[in-house]
């Protein structure tokens, strides 16, 4: 059971970071709280008491959405859903419409923030692997000398551990800023035991451009979650891609080198088995996003069906 003794709704930073700042650490920041209500609900910690609960949804700032040169700008209120329904995001952000499909169902997504997601830093969490493959930066608040001061850091760096983060307690995620994509294909694979509503056994964003040949790779972007305390780039394999045409050879021995990201104990030789197959399927996909010639798309979906 969740349950607070003060719940405040500020309508500006200011006003939430001065009602933190007076808390003495005795508060929980919340937007949708999607992740806390069936964690209090389900009794995985028993009952769950927050003496002030400070819901930050409707603080203007932390809903802006804005595109700003090839960097593009998401405040942290914005819903899971917003990359399914507005065209700006579906092609500037295009590893996280996939994402946001196998995030949950729409009834979540409308609630769900992207904010949430990367605070609560879970080795599993759907967001955190397209937002990595893009070079995602985030941008903190809090009260300091009598003023805001702000910081920003890449989500790599602020990420620690199995939800850890480099947040100090009184901060505000304010949002995240990522490359701009135009022109690339996304995609996202999941594994667990439902298409949504699920904790991740393996997550896997891919974000790809092709040369103008539209048979070789330009660009490739991946990244890997749910297999270790943190999603993870997948540097090595993106650099074997780069510049290289598409075959089957390339593929199998990308393939190959899945296993050194593989760092879970947990389930670890089924992670091993799915994780190969997840990253060919997931370049095929996003390589028919990206407009890639019809051979060599279907050069990748055999050897991700072989």
């Amino acid at each position: 059971m969740l349950t607070c003794d003060t719940y405040l709704s500020p309508g500006s930073l200011n006003e939430a970071l001065a009602a933190a700042a007076a808390s003495a650490g005795q508060f929980r920041f919340v937007a949708g709280a999607t992740d806390l209500l069936p964690w209090a609900r389900e009794g995985r910690a028993g009952d769950v008491h927050v003496p002030l609960m400070i819901d930050i949804a409707g603080v203007p700032e932390l809903k802006t959405i804005k595109v700003q040169g090839d960097r593009l700008w998401l405040g942290a209120a914005t819903p899971f859903q917003r990359f399914l329904d507005r065209a700006e995001l579906i092609e500037m952000a295009p590893g996280m419409p996939d994402c946001a499909i196998w995030f949950a169902d729409s009834q979540i997504r409308e609630s769900a923030t992207i904010g949430g997601n990367v605070i609560n830093a879970s080795p599993a969490a759907d967001g955190i692997p397209p937002l990595l493959a893009a070079n995602a930066i985030v941008e903190l608040a809090a009260l300091r000398d009598g003023g805001i001061r702000r910081r920003r850091m890449p989500l790599s760096e602020f990420l620690q551990g199995p939800g850890l983060t480099s947040a100090e307690h009184d901060e505000i995620l304010l949002g995240v800023e990522c490359d701009a994509l135009p022109g690339y294909g996304g995609a996202f694979e999941k594994v667990g035991h439902r298409r949504s509503l699920v904790i991740s056994v393996v997550c896997l964003s891919a974000l790809v451009r092709m040369d103008a040949s539209r048979r070789s790779f330009q660009d490739v972007r991946l990244a890997i979650g749910g297999v270790g305390p943190m999603a993870r780039r997948m540097t090595a394999i993106e650099e074997r891609l780069k510049g290289q045409a598409v075959s089957a050879e390339l593929l199998r021995a990308v393939m190959a080198m899945c296993d050194e990201f593989i760092q879970s104990r947990s389930r670890q030789e089924y992670r091993k088995q799915v994780t190969p197959g997840f990253l060919v399927r997931a370049l095929a996909k996003a390589m028919k996003k990206a407009g890639t010639d019809e051979n060599a798309c279907a050069i990748a979906e055999e050897v991700a069906n072989g």
